[in-house]
C-alpha cells in the first residue's frame, strides 16, 4: 500500500509575526510536522500544495526550509499564489524536483511506490488567482498520456467551484481547460488542491477532487452571497490518500491536534463489540 499525506497552506511568518495578527501560522506548522513524524506507517511522501510562505520573502522560506528539514518522509511541494515560483527555486532544497518546468512555472511528475504524481503551478506572480496556462495544460496532456498509472494530480487553486464565494473570486481562471485535458485520462484518480482552507470533496471531469484544510486558521464556512471573507480557528489537519490494487485511492482526514482517546468499544457487560 502507498501512503501520501496532502498538506496545504501553511503561511510561514518571520519568527514572532502572526499571520494577520492572529494566526500563529509557523507554532500550528510546527504542530502539523510532529503529527507527519508520529504516524504509523510513515507516508511514502508528503505534498504540500502551496502557501508555504505567506509575503514571500528569504525570511520566510528559510523558516520553510527549518520545518521541511524535520520531516521523516519525502517532501514534494508546489507554488499558491502567496508564494514565488522563482524564490522557491532559489531559496529550497530536498522538496522535489522544483527546478523542472517552465522559467515561469513548476511542473514535474514523480513515482511514489505504486502510484504517479503530477505537480502542477497555479500561481500568477502578483494575484489571487491561479491559472495553469496553454502550454501548461499541453504538458499535462502529454505527461498523462506517458503512462496508465494510478495518477494523483496536485495543485493549489481548486479546479471547481466551492460554493464560497470570495474564494471563488480567486479561482482558477482556466477550469474548463483543465477538466478538458483530465477527462481525457481515466487514470487521474485525486485531484489535490488546498487555497480555501476547508474540507471540500467535489467530482471534476470524471474524477475526485480532495481539498485540504490549512494547517493553521479555516476560511469560514459562509455559503450565502456576501462577498467579505474571514477566517476561524478550526482544527488543522491534513488528507492520508492510499493506493492499492483492489481498492484504489482512499482518503483519510487527519487532525493534527491530539484528541481523548483511544478508548476500547466495550459494553456495560464488559462484552467488546
Amino acid at each position: 500500500m502507498t501512503v501520501i499525506a496532502h498538506v496545504t497552506d501553511l503561511h510561514l511568518r518571520p519568527r514572532g509575526l502572526a499571520c494577520y495578527r492572529v494566526s500563529e501560522t509557523n507554532m500550528l506548522a510546527a504542530r502539523a510536522i510532529d503529527a507527519l513524524n508520529a504516524l504509523t506507517p510513515q507516508p511514502d511522501a508528503i505534498v504540500i500544495t502551496g502557501d508555504l510562505a505567506d509575503t514571500p520573502n528569504e525570511v520566510e522560506y528559510a523558516g520553510v526550509q527549518r520545518l521541511v528539514n524535520r520531516l521523516k518522509a519525502p517532501v514534494y511541494v508546489i507554488p499558491g499564489n502567496h508564494d514565488s515560483s522563482a524564490l522557491m527555486r532559489e531559496t529550497l532544497t530536498g522538496v522535489g524536483p522544483i527546478n523542472e518546468g517552465s522559467a515561469d512555472k513548476i511542473h514535474y511528475a514523480v513515482t511514489i511506490g505504486d502510484v504517479r504524481l503530477i505537480a502542477l503551478d497555479t500561481s500568477v506572480a502578483g494575484v489571487p488567482y491561479g491559472t495553469l496556462g496553454e502550454a501548461q495544460l499541453a504538458w499535462l496532456d502529454a505527461t498523462l498520456s506517458e503512462s496508465d498509472m494510478p495518477t494523483l494530480v496536485a495543485m493549489h487553486h481548486p479546479p471547481a467551484t466551492t460554493g464560497i464565494r470570495h474564494m471563488d473570486g480567486i479561482g482558477l481562471t482556466d477550469t474548463a481547460g483543465f477538466a478538458e485535458v483530465i477527462a481525457r485520462h481515466s487514470n487521474v484518480e485525486r485531484v489535490m488542491c488546498g487555497h480555501v482552507h476547508r474540507t471540500i470533496i467535489t467530482s471534476v471531469a470524471g474524477t475526485v477532487m480532495t481539498l485540504a484544510p490549512s494547517t493553521a486558521h479555516q476560511v469560514k464556512l459562509d455559503l450565502s452571497d456576501g462577498d467579505n471573507g474571514e477566517f476561524i480557528m478550526e482544527p488543522p489537519a491534513f488528507f492520508l490518500h492510499t493506493h492499492d490494487a483492489g481498492a484504489g485511492v482512499v482518503s483519510h482526514l487527519a487532525y493534527v491536534e491530539a484528541h481523548p482517546g483511544p478508548f476500547p468499544f466495550y459494553t456495560d457487560e464488559g462484552v467488546s463489540w
